[in-house]
């Protein structure tokens, strides 16, 4: 069910309202992880056909690759709390049940991770902190995600222990993440994806205010000899986007910063994503409000300053109300976007009606 540029109806918000590269490519090198664990090597692109431990030969694809891809994003994914106890008791394809008929049809599928997968008991000194156990990979496997970004202010929440784990297991389902790891270089390095034909290369950051209770998510800057996520400066932005470009045909960056529960974009949001663009990035896609955020053309380029929630418990109103963003990409860049509305139900999204799809265009409007 695919909304086509809806018309702006202020009224209907009430609906939502009330409805519930090469030899110096980065690798982890650290005795913690169990033997055989994936290392990261993010500048090798991802194949769209696995790697098969079988004799047989495959077959020789003759097609014609497109050059177009289909990229589709989502906001926050928290699989802890009553999230988890629903995969407990109902297995890990309910998480993604609601809305997997349109998942489906994405080339590529990105999205904020906003949780370890660990079963660490090491939780770090803050008001929030989530985590799920490794099986919970699964879900996000089945949901058909390529790249997660963990650069944010929940990659950490049960110390570096916390990050490899989340790290392996999305391997294990060869589930690429980015914005995270053993040192700035990890941190900073791009995931690159290549898909139709189309070489995408992925760049993660952060850049968030100090929690309630005064966790401040600067502690956790990767550095050169520290893990950490990597964190948003625009100069910074700028040169490894320019870099990027050189490594692939498009650049798509995921920056999760802003204000929490505000539709207000703020100073550094604009910087930074503008910076991006300028740069010669195609795509922004934003997170951490926990609200949708409008979406805005600039220099040709496409900016989802947030796309809120997606699977979340403990929220209300317009919180519950979502987007998969559809975007055609192609060798000259953003070519076009689109979006399918969501509602949350029970912290897991779901298809919603085109009432409740009219007041979700309000949010997301330039």
């Amino acid at each position: 069910m695919r909304i086509n540029r809806l018309l702006v109806s202020i009224v209907l918000i009430s609906v939502i309202v009330t409805s519930c590269g090469a030899s110096d490519i980065p690798v982890i090198n650290t005795p913690s992880l169990p033997t055989g664990s994936p290392t990261r090597t993010p500048f090798l692109p991802v194949s769209d056909t696995p790697t098969s431990a079988s004799a047989t030969p495959t077959p020789t694809n003759t097609s014609t690759p497109s050059l177009e891809v289909k990229l589709m994003a989502v906001g926050d994914i928290m699989l802890a709390r009553t999230i988890e106890s629903q995969m407990q008791a109902r297995g890990p394809g309910i998480v993604f049940s609601g809305v997997q008929p349109v998942l489906n049809s994405a080339d590529v599928l990105v999205g904020n991770l906003e949780c370890a997968l660990t079963n660490s008991t090491d939780r770090q000194q803050k008001t929030y902190t989530f985590a799920a156990p490794p099986e919970a990979a699964k879900a996000l496997a089945l949901a058909g995600f390529d790249v997660l970004n963990q650069a944010n202010n929940h990659a950490l929440d049960f110390g570096i222990q916390g990050l490899f784990d989340t790290q392996v297991a999305l391997r294990q389902f060869g589930i690429a993440d980015l914005g995270a790891g053993a040192n700035s270089k990890e941190a900073h390095a791009p995931v690159i994806i290549e898909r139709n034909g189309l070489r995408l290369a992925f760049l993660g950051y952060a850049d968030v205010p100090d929690e309630t209770g005064g966790f401040d998510a600067h502690s956790w800057i990767a550095t050169d000899t520290q893990q950490g996520i990597a964190w948003a400066d625009p100069e910074q932005i700028k040169t490894e986007v320019a870099a990027a470009k050189l490594l692939a045909d498009v650049v798509v960056v995921m920056l999760h910063f802003g204000l929490e529960n505000s539709t207000v974009i703020s100073a550094n949001q604009r910087a930074e994503a503008y910076a991006a663009i300028d740069a010669g990035a195609s795509l922004v896609i934003g997170s951490h409000s926990h609200i949708l955020q409008t979406i805005e053309k600039y220099h040709g380029g496409l900016i989802a300053f947030s796309l809120g929630n997606f699977v979340f418990d403990d929220y209300k109103g317009i919180s519950n109300a979502t987007i998969i963003l559809q975007v055609v990409l192609t060798r000259q860049g953003f070519q076009s976007y689109d979006y399918v509305p969501v509602l949350i139900q029970n912290g897991l999204p779901a298809l919603t009606k085109i009432d409740n799809a009219r007041g979700i265009e309000t949010l997301v409007a330039p």
